[in-house]
């Protein structure tokens, strides 16, 4: 089974109950869970709140795979980790070790059922223990020690011939039951990535996050 989790707090400092803020008309987890909906190889999608607001949402959504998680209140605090939530809600249900378990942003909307259904069927191919996404960031990057990172600056590359660095842009994390209750951790042994767009870039924390994620969405997604 492929079971998808959604982290979703109510408290948020930088844009006041951002997960049901709307965003191109939708409350912003939305999006997330349309995708999942959508995704033929997602089987179950959990949605993991404190919030009596985003379930009242969500439920009003009427996904047939979407189901609400209580999480306890110490770990639905500012300070809390998201590896906290995913494992107290791994130990409160019976699954299979060989699950695999997706953890899923509800701030990265641009991500598609596509993405989604590719990547688990990659990492199931590749037969690795996790996966995460990335993009692929074309910028030169310099260190502390003032040394180039991702290119010598002697011999500065054009753009169009330049590999670039990828980036964790976190919009999913996958592993299995086992691996994440073993290790305690979204991803462990041989990992692999799934590359996405650039656009999918945007994980939004700030408002200026939300203003450049609409404009991705109508340009990449809805206007598609």
């Amino acid at each position: 089974m492929n079971i998808a989790f959604v982290p979703a707090r109510c408290g948020s400092k930088a844009i006041r109950f951002k997960n049901i803020k709307l965003f191109c008309g939708k409350p912003l987890i939305y999006w997330s869970l349309l995708s999942l909906e959508n995704a033929t190889s997602v089987d179950v999608v959990y949605v993991a709140t404190d919030c009596s607001e985003i379930v009242e949402v969500v439920e009003g959504f009427n996904f047939s795979k979407v189901t609400i998680y209580i999480r306890d209140k110490e770990n639905a605090q500012d300070k809390s980790s998201t590896e906290a939530v995913m494992l107290e809600f791994l130990n409160k249900n019976s699954f299979k070790d060989d699950d695999f378990f997706m953890l899923t942003q509800a701030t990265s909307p641009t991500t598609t059922s596509d993405d989604f259904d590719k990547a688990i069927k990659k990492l199931k191919e590749l037969g690795k223990d996790s996966l995460l996404s990335v993009v692929r960031e074309k910028r030169f990057f310099w260190g502390d020690d003032e040394k180039p990172i991702n290119y010598d600056y002697k011999n500065r590359p054009r753009r169009q011939d330049f590999k670039g660095i990828l980036l964790e842009n976190g919009a999913f994390y996958i592993n299995s039951v086992s691996n994440i209750l073993r290790d305690k951790n979204r991803l462990s042994g041989d990992i692999c990535f799934y590359e996405m767009q650039d656009y999918n870039m945007i994980d939004i924390d700030e408002q200026i996050d939300w203003a450049i994620a609409e404009e991705y969405m109508r340009e990449y997604i809805l206007l598609k």
